[in-house]
């Protein structure tokens, strides 16, 4: 049965579900009416279990009781939302409503009300939407008999302050298809490297072409090679799965305002060719292709939202094996941006394969150009697994990111291109090396990917960390996130509103 989401202005207290869920700001409960209006019908019961768990509505929080018949509700969640200035933010209530969706699918729940923070309207009420739908997320399909979940959520209502229009109830539907875009991501990353292979990816984007009515260019290995992608053609030349290329692209109905290209590293695995990984972790190494799957999810997203901006999303698809036909360290190989470049490490490949989509990227003449990469282990850790960095050389494109990254809520932190490190990438026998020295890891490699897209505006993620969950917590569930779909869409919105004036409009 199918995910059904509804809106209403009635008094969340009196519905009869399963779960019933109440959002608690960081202040003293007794200054919130609906929370002690719900104390008094459990005769007190709330406010002593807050005080014996130490609860204080700090994000991440739950107290969870059952209500014993004293409200038609089975049972009761109260979760803290952090500070109430920032509680009916879209992140926080998007986050907000996610976690109480997944715990309701912990306990077997299949009916779940969410009282929604007071005062709030408009995309706070679609990122409620997006949360029902990233909180009701499993990766299922590989499970079978007893590990199969036995029971969904199979209906969530969102309890607003005020009756609910057409306006809003277009905005929970928007945010139900937006959340399944971010899904769409999840699942690219969850799946196993022998069945998420290079073809794979092309057959999702033929798939995600056809439903949002997109176009769609697929290169394999020898269209590739036609094209001058000798780089990218090379990271896949070791494996049994040959590469693809993938070129998705929206057009508006009317006039577009701005062109923006999204690039997505696709390694579906990095064994580290020659230069082969260690064994512990490896298996992680399905999740290198989290840029591919992000642009996948943009482009599934942007169909829905038919924004005023032409959008494009390329992927570099490749799997990185060892074998006697696998490209070595020391090759000097040419790129589709005609400079040469020496290879120094066969588990650098991202940014070989990234070097050429950027320059095919570049060729389409951008007014934004973003890629998206789970590009080196110096970014996590430089800032650990739940920040990504981003490299700019325009602040106004910074404070564009800062601010979608605000309102999707995902981590981001602006690093510097430090001009002098790009000395550690000259080579003695090509025009490049593709990899610097071990320190400032993620520094040199913004800067090599920088010599391939020319002088269009630019934006680089590294995403390693955010891109896999140890442990569900808040919006995410254990294993892949989705990071950075939400973001992205964001951005692509700001291109399209005059109102927020962003470059672009």
């Amino acid at each position: 049965m199918p995910l059904k989401i509804t809106v209403s202005s009635s008094d969340a207290l009196a519905e009869s579900v399963d779960l019933l869920g109440i959002p608690a700001a960081r202040r003293d409960l007794s200054d919130d009416a609906r929370i002690a209006a719900l104390d008094q019908r459990l005769d007190g019961a709330l406010r002593a279990l807050a005080e014996q768990a130490k609860f204080d509505g700090s994000p991440g929080q739950a107290l969870e009781l059952p209500t014993l018949g004293r409200l038609p509700a089975r049972r009761l969640i109260m979760l803290g939302t952090g500070t109430a200035s920032a509680a009916g933010s879209e992140p926080a209530v998007r986050r907000y409503v996610a976690s109480l969706v997944r715990l309701a699918n912990d306990r077997a729940a299949t009916s779940v009300a969410a009282a929604l923070p007071e005062g709030i309207a408009g995309d706070a009420v679609r990122s409620a939407a997006e949360g029902v739908v990233l909180g009701a997320y499993r990766f299922t399909k590989y499970l079978t008999g007893e590990r199969r979940p036995q029971t969904d959520v199979r209906t969530v209502t969102l309890h607003l302050d005020e009756r609910p229009g057409a306006r809003e109830r277009t905005l929970v539907a928007l945010g139900t298809r937006i959340g399944h875009a971010v899904n769409l991501a999840r699942d690219a990353v969850n799946e196993p490297p022998n069945a998420m292979t290079p073809a794979a990816i092309a057959a999702v984007a033929r798939k995600v072409a056809r439903e949002g009515k997109l176009k769609l260019k697929v290169l394999d290995r020898r269209g590739m090679l036609a094209a001058g992608m000798t780089l990218h053609a090379a990271v896949g030349q070791g494996s049994a799965n040959e590469p693809r290329f993938v070129h998705l692209s929206y057009t508006p109905k009317t006039r577009k305002q701005a062109r923006l290209v999204f690039v997505g590293k696709g390694l579906t695995f990095d064994s580290g060719g020659l230069c082969i990984k260690p064994p512990t972790g490896m298996w992680e190494m399905k999740s290198d292709m989290a840029g591919a799957a992000a642009v996948l999810g943009l482009m599934m997203a942007v169909s829905v939202l038919s924004p005023r901006v032409e959008v494009h999303g390329i992927i570099g698809a490749a799997e990185n094996m060892p074998d006697g036909a696998a490209y070595r360290p020391g090759d000097v190989l040419p790129s589709l941006d005609g400079k040469t470049v020496e290879v120094i490490n066969t588990d650098a490949e991202g940014r070989l394969v990234l070097a050429d989509a950027l320059a095919y990227a570049r060729a389409l003449k951008p007014d934004l150009l973003v890629d998206a990469a789970t590009l080196t282990g110096a970014c996590v850790v430089a800032l650990g697994k739940t920040y990504s960095a981003y490299y700019t050389a325009s602040d106004s494109l910074a404070r564009q990111m800062d601010l979608a990254a605000q309102h999707g809520g995902d981590g981001f932190w602006r690093m510097p291109l430090i001009e002098e490190l790009r000395e550690q990438l000259k080579s003695d026998v090509a025009d490049l090396k593709h990899l610097g020295d071990r320190w400032a890891g993620s520094i040199t490699a913004a800067l090599f990917l920088r010599e391939f897209v020319g002088d269009a505006p630019w934006i680089h993620c590294d995403i390693a960390g955010p891109v896999l969950a140890d442990q569900a917590r808040g919006l995410n569930p254990k294993g892949a996130t989705g990071h950075p779909v939400l973001t992205f869409v964001r951005l692509v919105e700001r291109f399209t509103k005059p109102s927020d004036g962003a470059p672009g409009t």
